[in-house]
């Protein structure tokens, strides 16, 4: 038996409904731009407080809101209804291999967190509550869930990336496209019940599944008491690890650089503006001046422990700033914004401090996860991104 179901309800986009997901940006302001552009975007359904319209309302005074504007969408026309499928799904821009994946249903009891605790979904990274009770109480409202969780299948990668190549060329015309921020085309195509569909799930399910995006929408579905969750499964050949770095608007010591070396960190200034280091080094833009650090493992520390994020959280922020990594000073900034951009903030007065860290390995990550470790929050920024807004699952 898979893990992997086909959508009992689906709602398949006609198009123009496609956004980034709710959590990958660094700004607010640019989530009620982007609805302001496309008032369609399920981004004015997944962050209704952020339209427009409704700036400065509290998430949950919001939720009507949001459930109004779903009904419009499908009374519009937007999407279009179907049952039990699953969705070919592929990603292509110019230079890059394809990437492929397929949109269903996942079950629930089998995310694992811990090495003594069974299940073949693998979720791997601390979360912020407040951000899953949000996503918890837009799935009741709604009793749909409209962006997935990003699995990637570390058993069967290979053949499935093969299975799904296959299938998305001889399926012909997509059902609906989509053009996101970075120039990507996402293409979908449904596939019904029959045996398309049954190996195709066979593949998806047939080894332990890592959630590469989404920890805080796959507790939301545990907590929300969802027997199964929305994603979409991926390969390893599908994706990979992009910088994921840190925005501090507001430095509690003046002095962190004297603080950085007192706690053991090798600090050097640079000559040049800070860019993405190497693993094993961070760089620090702040105040127009650029240094390179070296934090100092603990004696003893694991692999994760040794991680250059975990490192950042425990001895930058925590010992040296005295943060906690959900204070909202720090501002988690995944790889579409370049260094440029993260030193041009700090210029603009917008931030203090600019953090930039050596992506995570595609090979790191699944290590840690089959070892049944757990990565510090915001370690990882994979691309392409699944979009969402394409593929809808209805819950009632």
């Amino acid at each position: 038996m898979t893990v992997v179901h086909p959508i009992s309800r689906a709602w398949i986009t006609t198009g123009g409904t496609g956004a980034q997901n709710y959590d990958e940006f660094a700004d607010d302001a640019e989530i009620t731009e982007i609805i302001a552009a496309n008032p369609h975007s399920a981004l004015a359904v997944e962050m209704p407080h952020r339209a427009p319209e409704s700036v400065g309302k509290a998430f949950a005074d919001c939720l009507p809101d949001a459930a109004a504007r779903l009904a419009q969408e499908k009374a519009a026309g937007s999407y279009s209804p179907a049952e039990d499928v699953v969705v070919l799904y592929r990603i292509t821009a110019p230079g890059e291999p394809a990437a492929y994946g397929l949109w269903s249903m996942v079950d629930t009891d089998q995310i694992s967190t811990s090495a003594d605790e069974p299940g073949l979904v693998i979720r791997n990274e601390d979360v912020f509550i407040a951000k899953v009770r949000e996503r918890v109480a837009l799935a009741e409202t709604l009793e749909t869930l409209l962006s997935p969780v990003l699995l990637l299948q570390t058993g069967r990668g290979d053949e499935l990336h093969a299975a799904l190549a296959e299938a998305a060329d001889a399926a012909g015309a997509p059902a609906a496209t989509d053009t996101d921020q970075s120039g990507r085309t996402h293409a979908i195509w449904v596939v019904p019940a029959g045996p398309a569909q049954d190996r195709l799930t066979a593949l998806a399910g047939g080894g332990e599944l890592v959630v590469a995006d989404g920890n805080h929408r796959s507790l939301a579905a545990q907590t929300g008491g969802l027997p199964r969750f929305l994603a979409v499964v991926t390969t390893p050949a599908s994706v990979a690890i992009q910088p994921y770095n840190r925005l501090i608007s507001e430095l509690p010591a003046a002095d962190f650089v004297e603080r950085l070396t007192a706690a053991g960190a090798r600090v050097e200034e640079l000559p040049r503006p800070a860019a993405i280091p190497a693993k094993g080094t961070i760089e620090l833009y702040a105040g127009g001046r650029s240094f390179a650090v070296v934090l100092p493992p603990a004696e003893g520390a694991s692999p994760v422990e040794s991680l250059d994020h975990a490192l950042v959280e425990r001895i930058l922020l925590g010992d040296v700033l005295g943060l906690d990594p959900g204070d909202k000073r720090i501002s988690y900034v995944g790889g579409d914004y370049p260094a440029q951009w993260l030193r041009g903030e700090v210029d603009a007065g917008r931030a203090e401090l600019a953090v930039l860290i050596a992506p995570v390995t595609v090979d790191d990550f699944v290590a840690v996860n089959l070892a049944r470790q757990k990565l510090p929050r915001k370690s990882t920024w994979f691309t392409p991104k699944a979009r969402g807004g394409l593929v809808l699952a209805q819950l009632s």
